[in-house]
């Protein structure tokens, strides 16, 4: 049995004409007749009752038509998918994110602009650090990720960033704090002397090297007396009156009750957050995400909404 026979019998079946299912098949009658037969034989089974006048489908052949339908079906379906996901169309991207990422606004319309323009390509997300994103990256476990580089960050050969999003830096300080009752923005010099909270060095979050090196800009090395493995959790410590802390502006959306937030004066106070993926493991999938990607940028910036940046840049 083969699918030729499969078609040709399912066409007959539908007709109940060899003639017609011959023409609707685009080939001649007896080629037709020729393949039921052999159908029949290797059954051993009548599948059709065949007279001058008419012919009818056995019982043995209902049996078959629903079995060679969806066989037929199952058949058609999966080339449609593979032919989708050769052309981009469906698939599966594995994306890691940090974790300030879902707090931004672009990134629930990024994903929701992805999926309304291709609904069967699943993207699945996991909550990495940035130097586990980009190790992952390396070793092919992850297609994409947005991350939160340091200060300095040079993309390893092979790896293509795009700067994406931009977040102001703000000092996040306790309510009571000499500070906090002022509305203006603070100079980090105002912090030489300041207890900091941050985060644990070892976890590979972008923004501990990204502090340390504009405090060291200022003129100083941050006293970090207690640190968190979440950029979270080290607004819990500042709401305990442990220290201050430089987060990006995002961390403003949490509200924890005891904390309070200023803009930093210096010029250029800011994070940066970028699309990193791996040019040997670019797929049609992973492509069409980028286009979407900077699809959007261009119509955020139209709108007077920056923060996106569509420049490449490769280390």
């Amino acid at each position: 049995m083969d699918l030729r026979q499969l078609r040709y019998f399912v066409a007959v079946a539908e007709d109940l004409n060899f003639s017609r299912a011959a023409e609707r098949l685009n080939v001649s009658q007896p080629p037709v007749s020729m393949q039921i037969k052999a159908l029949e034989d290797e059954l051993g089974a009548r599948l059709f009752n065949r007279t001058r006048r008419k012919v009818e489908i056995t019982q043995a052949g209902l049996l078959l038509l629903d079995s060679a339908r969806k066989v037929l079906g199952d058949l058609r379906r999966a080339t449609e998918a593979v032919g989708r996901a050769a052309s981009g169309e469906a698939g599966l991207i594995r994306m890691g994110f940090t974790g300030s990422v879902p707090m931004l606004d672009m990134f629930p319309r990024l994903m929701r602009a992805f999926r309304d323009q291709y609904p069967d390509i699943r993207v699945e997300l996991s909550h990495i650090s940035t130097a586990r994103q980009l190790e992952a990256i390396g070793s092919g476990d992850l297609d994409v990720g947005i991350l939160r580089p340091p200060y300095h960050f040079r993309a390893a050969p092979g790896i293509v960033v795009h700067p994406i999003w931009r977040d102001e830096l703000m000092v996040f300080l306790p309510a009571s704090h000499r500070f906090g009752a002022t509305e203006d923005p603070l100079s980090l010099r105002n912090l030489m002397m300041e207890p900091f909270v941050g985060v644990a060095p070892d976890i590979g979050c972008g923004m501990y090297d990204h502090v340390m090196t504009i405090c060291s800009q200022a003129g100083f090395a941050p006293k970090v007396v207690q640190d968190a493995r979440e950029l979270g959790s080290v607004l819990a410590l500042v709401a305990a009156g442990i220290g201050v802390a430089i987060l990006p502006r995002c961390y403003d959306r949490i509200g924890i009750p005891g904390v309070v937030s200023r803009k930093l004066a210096e010029p250029g106070a800011d994070s940066e957050l970028i699309l990193a993926f791996k040019t040997e493991t670019l797929t049609p999938q992973l492509q069409r995400f980028i286009d979407v990607a900077l699809l959007l940028e261009v119509s955020e910036t139209a709108r007077g909404c920056s923060g996106w940046n569509a420049v490449p840049r490769t280390g």
